[in-house]
């Protein structure tokens, strides 16, 4: 099987319209039926893919850097018959599991770096409904800021997956009614065991749409909402954009390298290394001029570019890897430059979009299902956001060797949050809020027994130990059930407080995963597996 690659440009939709005018951008759902990602079924009345997904989300990543000054996003289709029919219902039937839970996990990672662009951006995103809006269209409706309803006696929105498929909106549909539209529960009970969705008035005043207007005075109130807002967000004209250049990846004797990491795979032991190589600052742009000239070769957002590249390719095309051990080259005052380069520069909207992005990256990372160990050695640089990829990590192992530290930043009180809104600093010492507080401002280089001191670490060893632990720590991690491991990740990474978000990714671990191998959904009379035919499915009745 081909592996899946996450680059494409907007040379080469072709799912999407991207149309700008002026301050505004608008993007009409396209969808090509022809060219599904893979072979086996057509994308019929505007449903999707992960295909279709990866242009989406390289949308808008590319609105996140190359258009900082428009002020309203606008959603819509092009299909005369169908906003969005959700998620491609004989992809998903023909799928395997690991491929379902993948693509629902990338779909619901697009919908929040939307939600969470539009926010920082403070850009108006709004879904204008033209046509019957199921699943995952109205997932992605509800991920918006805004939802308008076209009142023509056709057009709807509805959550049909539990009725019709046996399972559950994939990308975070009943986490967002409840959580972000507040929804009443009962209502929403209502709304997701009918088939058919609410119509104009009723979706209006149950909350599930913000505007509803007729056909023949749509397109003027909204022309109208969006003037108002382009006023009320003065200011944008002289921001200019950063161009996304492609990513250059190459592999040789199983080594994926770009410009900023390698990536060794051991398909035998069921690990992968991934090296991170931090440049000299030396000769790093300062000024905010020099650093908008840098561009995407700018380091910073490079190597972030790169790593969620190498995460994505981890993912979806090496699935049988279980443990990837994450190493850092070069030097803790070079890391601590660059990460001052970003702290100095807040509050330019490069830079913010910057650290932004790297946030969303390395939370990628923790919602990946393989586990992590980060390896402090000699020649490391673990400082800054260096180290918050380490604390990302299932355990961190330090070589007790002289030469060998750690060293914390502002980067690790809060410019980097976890999916929950925490530091991982915060999230690591929950029960030990005395070590929390001394860690805090205390950005000295610490030795591997003064991290370990300071809970940085989970244990430095020296070089005879080390030697001989990690190697079995390793061996005994790939030895494990990855189902188990998956589980266990997935409570133990996110400890603490919840949020919408940790919400949407955790309910969708626990619940779909589980539900999307139930007979119920896929089993041979499962309604999954029949849907589109005219047999009915079989259920077991029995409550689990």
């Amino acid at each position: 099987m081909e592996p899946i690659s996450f680059q494409v440009d907007s040379s080469r939709y072709r799912h999407w319209e991207v149309n700008k005018d002026g301050q505004r951008m608008r993007i009409h759902m396209s969808v090509d039926p022809a060219f599904p990602l893979r072979e086996g079924y057509d994308l019929k009345l505007n449903s999707y893919d992960l295909g279709v997904d990866i242009e989406l989300a390289d949308i808008v990543r590319r609105l996140r850097f190359e258009h900082p000054e428009i002020t309203s996003l606008v959603i819509s289709s092009s299909h005369e018959q169908v906003f969005c029919s959700g998620a491609n219902i004989h992809m998903l039937g023909i799928s395997s599991h690991s491929w379902k839970v993948n693509f629902c996990k990338f779909t619901n990672e697009t919908r929040c770096e939307l939600e969470d662009w539009a926010a920082q951006a403070d850009v108006r995103s709004i879904c204008a409904v033209t046509g019957p809006c199921a699943g995952g269209g109205y997932e992605l409706a509800l991920a918006c800021d805004e939802i308008w309803l076209i009142d023509d006696g056709n057009s709807a929105v509805s959550l049909p997956e539990t009725p019709l498929l046996g399972v559950l909106p994939g990308t975070g549909g009943l986490t967002r009614l409840v959580d972000k539209r507040k929804v009443r529960r009962d209502r929403a009970d209502v709304f997701c065991t009918l088939a058919e969705g609410f119509k104009g008035k009723r979706a209006l005043e149950w909350g599930l749409v913000d505007t509803v207007a007729p056909r023949s005075r749509f397109d003027d109130q909204l022309k109208q909402h969006l003037d108002q807002i382009e006023a009320d967000r003065p200011g944008r004209l002289e921001r200019k954009g950063i161009s996304l250049g492609p990513i250059e990846v190459s592999e040789v004797d199983g080594v994926r390298s770009s410009s900023t990491l390698s990536v060794a795979y051991k398909a035998e032991q069921r690990t992968a290394e991934i090296t991170i190589d931090v440049p000299p600052v030396a000769d790093a742009p300062t000024t905010l001029e020099q650093i908008h000239e840098a561009g995407d070769c700018f380091w910073p957002l490079r190597f972030t570019r790169e790593l969620e590249d190498a995460l994505l390719d981890l993912r979806v095309n090496r699935n049988g890897i279980g443990l990837a051990l994450i190493k850092t080259t070069g030097n803790l005052d070079d890391i601590q430059g660059w990460d001052q380069v970003l702290v100095e520069n807040k509050g330019d909207w490069f830079v913010d979009q910057i650290l932004h992005l790297m946030s969303h990256v390395i939370q990628r990372l923790e919602r990946t299902s393989c586990s992590f160990f980060a390896l402090i050695e000699q020649g490391s640089c673990f400082g800054g956001s260096m180290l918050e990829i380490a604390l990302a990590c299932d355990r961190i192992y330090i070589l007790d060797e002289q030469g060998v530290e750690v060293q914390r930043s502002k980067m690790n009180e809060g410019l980097l949050p976890m999916t929950t809104d925490i530091t991982r600093c915060q999230c690591r010492l929950l029960g030990e809020p005395n070590l929390l507080e001394q860690t805090m401002g205390n950005y000295n280089r610490l030795d591997a027994s003064s991290a370990e001191k300071f809970g940085l670490v989970t244990e430095a060893l020296d070089e005879f130990d080390y030697e001989d632990m990690v190697p079995v720590a390793i061996e005994e991690r790939v030895s494990l059930s990855p189902d188990s491991l998956t589980g266990m990740e997935a409570n133990l990474r996110f400890a603490g407080p919840e949020n919408l978000k940790s919400k949407v990714f955790g309910r969708l671990s626990a619940w779909q995963n589980w539900i999307f191998i139930r007979p119920n959904a896929t089993g041979p009379n499962g309604a999954l597996t029949l849907y589109g035919r005219p047999e009915r499915p079989d259920f077991a009745w029995d409550r689990v």
